[in-house]
């Protein structure tokens, strides 16, 4: 074989492939296109037509044309109207593009021409080829009764092989991609392999296609016999007066063919309705099958929300709701940023444990708007019966689907924001364990396949977003505390309640009292009194009753007096609201011996608590009041044992604890107190009253007492560091551990204080005394005693 190489005028072809020996007509309306005939036609007519790989490329270069294609001949030109031409050209030669040596004003290549074929199979071989390629063909030609019978004929006598091949390239009926792949082997052997694949798949097509139509067609039949009977009984049943249950399993299998469900639950739907239908008269049990279809058709099975992804709208929204709550918008934002990124992303299970009225749930729906999700929620407070969780079985009189399957049919969608309110309030008892109840709802390995007893099919709750509250963990058990991710919800400081009574509360309870914002207004100063004195909480409900109270009372004035605006200032607030409720007790104004300021954690935020220690003549009696718990018990006799165990080191004498009675009293002896955290506070207050050495009034301090003295971290810091604001204190001790949790807080916290960290007990007295312990002074010594001391040890 000769390979030639020629420079030929190229015209890009889309979605069309030209073979040797073809005779084909095409319309050319390119500029690039026309000016390469005319180019063609000034010389031999000899033109290169290559196929481009992408119809829709309007100035294709190398990149975009195929590297073979078929070098034509020119055989008519016909101009069109629109300017446009239409050319009949033949196919000649394969070629090769090698180089396109000019893009401008038309396409151009350097061309490798291919004048014959390459043919290395066996002269004995071709034979069986050819024979092998017949019996293709008449199989094709059977199968597909459209293909021309005198071609067939003709080709059946053709034993040529090279020739055979190439006609049927050429006079199948193929798309351009594969009468390009033929274009492309030059090879004969491997133009026959693919000429014999393409036939073959081909041939599998057809006898698919043709069982697929006789399958249709069968059951077209057999739905046009249904449906007659169907009519013929549905005018018996009118006759008869029976037809209403027809009606309504109508009415079902109607809303069937809409329903948004996998085949293993249409199926299963399906069958209950033909149960439905055949039930005729039985009241009884015709009602519970309508209740359990009509519970079936109405869950989301793969119904689903379109979530918002906009990350600066669910920043808004947030923002726009709460005040704060850093750590819960941020989890929100970044399983956003997850779902951008990989289009779906594990959906978390969220807990807010926290003290009441810090907006655990409301937040709830406010995620639910800043993704423009359906909100639902369940109060599991109280509950104690598993069924409530899981259903009843059906076969149960009066059953009903458990609250999560019933929230989700509610909500209408399988991806709403749950909320799980009060989970910590859940119970058990001899009906089962509601905790157990939720451990598979809250497994995002198991909820997408949670079966209700009354459904008795799997729910996919693997999209729904749940989110639980609580404000204790210590009622949840480990197991569930592990499938939830537990985010804290902190008190709010005074600062933060200020701006949530400024931007949220005090608009909302204006526009709820029928008030305008010119009729009212509350002054800073006033504002930071009712947080102070007139509430006393971790949150801000009774912020927001006392600021009800006030615009309850503006409205009376504003309707009876005819006021125009009403102004509460510090002056006039007490017209309102009445005296102050709570006080705090500020810091000591000097310091005192056996009494420290000792720090507390209540359900209501932080408090400060006065540690009073007195040392009596007696027996070594060791006595503890007001009304402490067995833990802070425990701490007072670590701290004793401790001081006994340092009493050189604190020049103690020897017999003193066994000839002196000490009396540990925490003031508020109604109030039950318990926890370790004092015990570094009655440590020092008991050294302090044993070794007569005051204590400084500006300080308090938490921590944990071991009686070696160590100081172990405590929780609840950020409640006690507000009170510890509040009751004007200076410094506060507090464990070298709980470091970190200083630094996470927001400086505001304790700004104006002095922390301090303590690893050991003598860290704490340092801070605390107004003096370390010193020795007792001796008496006087001969002169030059110390000295021969000293001579001694140095020759020691």
């Amino acid at each position: 074989m000769n390979d030639i190489i020629m420079d030929l005028p190229v015209i890009a072809l889309r979605g069309l492939s030209i073979l040797p020996n073809m005779i084909v007509h095409f319309e050319v309306s390119r500029n690039k296109s026309k000016m390469a005939i005319e180019s063609a036609m000034l010389k031999d007519q000899n033109i290169f037509l290559l196929t481009q790989r992408d119809t829709e490329v309007e100035d294709p270069n190398q990149e975009d044309l195929y590297e073979f294609g078929t070098v034509a001949k020119i055989k008519q030109i016909v101009k069109l109207p629109k300017d446009s031409l239409r050319v009949m050209v033949e196919g000649t030669y394969r070629g090769h593009l090698n180089n396109l040596i000019m893009t401008e004003p038309m396409l151009k290549a350097e061309v490798t021409v291919y004048d014959k074929t390459i043919c290395e199979i066996n002269e004995t071989q071709l034979p069986g080829y050819v024979r092998y390629l017949h019996e293709v063909l008449e199989n094709y030609a059977v199968q597909n009764p459209n293909f021309s019978a005198e071609l067939v004929r003709q080709l059946l006598e053709e034993e040529d092989l090279i020739k055979l091949v190439d006609h049927l390239c050429t006079n199948l009926p193929m798309d351009y991609k594969q009468r390009q792949i033929c274009l492309e082997a030059v090879d004969l052997e491997m133009r026959y392999e693919k000429l014999v694949q393409f036939m073959n798949r081909e041939i599998e097509m057809i006898q698919v296609t043709r069982e697929i139509q006789a399958k249709v067609k069968e059951r077209v039949d057999k739905n046009q016999r249904e449906y007659i009977l169907r009519e013929q009984m549905k005018v018996i049943k009118e006759e008869l007066g029976e037809d209403s249950t027809q009606n309504d399993a109508d009415q079902f299998e109607a809303q069937l063919k809409e329903l948004e469900a996998s085949d293993e639950v249409k199926e299963k739907i399906f069958k209950e309705i033909q149960r439905f239908r055949n039930s005729n008269n039985m009241a009884s049990e015709a009602g519970v099958i309508r209740g359990y279809v009509e519970t079936l058709l109405a869950m989301p099975w793969d119904k689903r929300d379109e979530e918002k992804t906009s990350l600066k709208n669910a920043q808004k929204v947030l923002d726009e709701d709460h005040y704060g709550l850093t750590k819960v918008k941020e989890r929100i934002l970044e399983y956003l940023s997850v779902r951008l990124l990989t289009g779906k992303g594990e959906t978390p299970i969220v807990c807010l444990v926290g003290p009441p009225g810090t907006g655990k749930s409301s937040i709830a729906r406010s995620v639910a708007r800043a993704l423009d999700k359906k909100y639902v929620r369940i109060s599991l407070g109280g509950v104690r019966d598993e069924a409530e969780i899981r259903g009843h079985r059906k076969t149960y009189v009066g059953a009903m689907p458990g609250r999560i399957a019933s929230a989700l049919k509610n909500a209408g969608v399988k991806n709403p924001v749950m909320l799980l309110d009060e989970v910590d309030k859940a119970s058990n008892d001899y009906k089962g364990d509601v905790f157990s109840a939720l451990l598979e709802v809250l497994d995002s390995e198991q909820n997408s396949k949670f079966r209700d007893n009354y459904i008795e099919l799997p729910v996919d709750l693997s999209e729904v977003l749940f989110i639980a509250t609580a404000n204790t963990l210590s009622t949840i058990p480990r197991p569930l505390l592990d499938r939830m991710e537990i985010i804290e919800v902190n008190s709010y400081t005074e600062n933060e309640k200020m701006h949530i009574a400024k931007e949220h509360l005090i608009p909302k309870q204006i526009k709820i009292h029928g008030l305008k914002k010119s009729q009212i207004s509350i002054t800073e100063k006033a504002l930071e009194k009712i947080i102070v004195h007139y509430t006393r909480e971790a949150g801000v409900r009774n912020l927001e009753r006392r600021i009800g109270d006030i615009c309850r009372k503006a409205a009376r004035e504003i309707v009876e007096e005819d006021k125009k605006t009403i102004k509460i200032g510090v002056k006039t607030l007490e017209k309102y609201l009445g005296k102050e409720k709570y006080t705090f007790d500020e810091a000591n104004s000097k310091d005192e011996v056996g009494i420290v300021r000792g720090l507390a954690w209540t359900s209501v935020g932080g408090d400060t608590l006065s540690v009073e220690v007195n040392v009596l003549p007696g027996k070594g009696k060791f006595e503890l009041t007001g009304q402490l718990g067995d833990v802070m018990k425990e701490s007072a006799h670590a701290g004793i044992s401790f001081i006994r165990s340092m009493s050189d080191a604190y020049f103690i004498p020897e017999d003193f604890i066994d000839t002196h009675d000490i009396h540990i009293h925490i003031p508020e002896g109604a109030v039950p107190k318990d926890g370790p955290s004092a015990g570094v506070t009655m440590a020092t207050a008991m050294l302090s009253a044993i070794t007569g050495i005051e204590v400084k009034a500006s300080v308090a301090m938490t921590g944990e007492i071991t009686l070696r003295g160590r100081v172990l971290p405590i929780g609840g810091l950020k409640e006690k560091l507000l009170a510890a604001k509040v009751a004007k204190i200076k410094t506060v001790v507090v464990p070298a551990k709980n470091r970190k949790d200083i630094d996470e807080m927001e400086p505001e916290i304790y700004e104006g204080m002095e922390i301090v960290y303590a690893e050991t007990m003598d860290d704490v007295l340092k801070t605390a005394l107004v003096h370390m312990p010193e020795k007792p002074e001796m008496e006087t010594e001969p002169e030059g005693a110390d000295e021969a001391e000293t001579e001694v040890v140095e020759a020691q």
